[in-house]
């Protein structure tokens, strides 16, 4: 056994007694003992431990620590969703299971594939579909109209849509050279940002910029053009701000959102006042007032997690968040085509950016933006979505470790 797999094996462990000892605590919360929430406990420890040892058994070369941070933050959200509301932790440990459901073909085909060629023309028509979608058929949520309802259940097309930008971005970077070659994919991205301005979505319009402009800087290395992105996203900006009265409030409220307590800076207010009663330690699991807080298994999860568990496990949260960076960034490198090495990358920063913007905006760093913490809050299709990327990157390593060993056994060689 190598130091990597016992080290996996050491917080695997950690874990799971994380998981148990928690929903045992949750168990006791209200005096009464809580029967339900044991085998709730006990259910999803057991789930969390057979997904790592099913992946890990059935890819070889499975990058075990992408798939370790992904599974310590979502079960992290999942404790606090559960302290917060039991059916809303039901609901989303349906959605973890149909997340880890797609996870699997989708490393299947990203191992087998080096390119989507053609279908990157379907993508973008795809993307752009679902994006103007929510425009003709979406509702308004927290001033943007960002979901799609069908019945019971809810839809936000814009997380299923930042996968196939990344996808159709890493083609167009990996396969074009001269400037005159990018304008079909600079005239597409900039049709998602309209849409997603006119949609008032400043979350996903700030992210989608973002990940373009780092993804097309890091391919091609040409500083003057991204600085010319830059100027343009920026101008975007402050054309919003004069256009949208909901952009103009979030910069107001960030600005002072104590001279706005009884309205629209209620929110953030009590975020910081969470964070501040957590202290180093926090105040305890089940102990703290997440109810005060609007949104709080949603965008403002990160403080709940502030108050009850202390600043010291929200380190440790933006910790696994640096860790699964880390690991995806050394798998992008150890790519041996473009396209790849790309594909990994964009999909390594993208859930970076959206995982420190909304904690930037939590802790009054950024105007408050409404996405959500990736693996961490409530939401399906966030979930899904940042499980398939998982997907993505898994399937990219599991491609590199094939590679590596086959080049030891040509020659002579004995691989891990």
């Amino acid at each position: 056994m190598t130091l990597k797999r016992k080290s996996a094996g050491a917080v695997m462990l950690f874990l799971v007694l994380f998981i148990i000892s928690a929903f045992v605590l949750l168990s006791l919360k209200d005096g009464v003992f809580d029967a339900k929430t044991i085998v709730f406990g006990g259910v999803f420890a057991l789930y969390v431990l057979v997904q790592y040892n099913l992946l890990s058994a059935g890819f070889r070369h499975f990058d075990r620590f992408v798939l370790l941070a992904a599974q310590v933050l979502y079960s992290i959200g999942m404790v606090v969703i559960y302290r917060i509301s039991p059916s809303l932790a039901l609901k989303q440990f349906m959605f973890l299971l149909l997340g880890s459901v797609l996870m699997v073909p989708v490393i299947h085909i990203i191992k087998k594939s080096s390119g989507f060629g053609r279908l990157n023309w379907v993508f973008m028509g795809l993307s752009l579909a679902m994006l103007a979608g929510t425009l003709v058929f979406g509702r308004t949520v927290g001033g943007a109209r960002n979901w799609i309802y069908v019945g019971p259940f809810s839809l936000q097309p814009s997380e299923f849509a930042k996968i196939l930008f990344v996808i159709v971005s890493a083609h167009f970077l990996s396969t074009r050279n001269r400037l005159v070659s990018f304008i079909p994919y600079v005239v597409y991205t900039g049709i998602c940002l309209i849409v997603q301005v006119l949609a008032k979505d400043l979350g996903s319009t700030l992210l989608i910029g973002l990940t373009f402009m780092i993804m097309f800087y890091t391919a091609t290395g040409r500083i003057f053009t991204t600085l010319d992105g830059v100027g343009v996203l920026g101008a975007g900006a402050v054309a919003s701000y004069h256009l949208f009265s909901h952009v103009r409030t979030r910069v107001m409220i960030w600005q002072d959102p104590w001279a706005y307590y009884n309205g629209s800076g209620y929110q953030i207010v009590q975020g910081l006042l969470a964070l501040a009663a957590g202290g180093l330690l926090g105040v305890g699991l089940g102990c703290g007032m997440p109810s005060v807080i609007p949104a709080a298994q949603t965008d403002y999860i990160f403080t709940v997690i502030g108050e009850e568990f202390g600043i010291i496990v929200g380190v440790m949260v933006i910790a696994f968040y640096i860790v699964f960076i880390f690991r995806g960034m050394i798998i992008a490198r150890d790519t041996d085509n473009s396209f790849d090495g790309i594909l990994v990358f964009g999909c390594t920063a993208m859930l970076a950016l959206q995982s420190f913007i909304i904690i930037g905006g939590v802790i009054k760093l950024i105007p408050l933006t409404g996405i959500t913490l990736p693996f961490i809050s409530y939401g399906g299709s966030s979930l899904t979505s940042s499980l398939i990327m998982v997907g993505i990157i898994e399937g990219v390593a599991i491609k590199n470790g094939m590679r590596d060993e086959k080049e030891i056994d040509e020659m002579g060689g004995v691989a891990d």
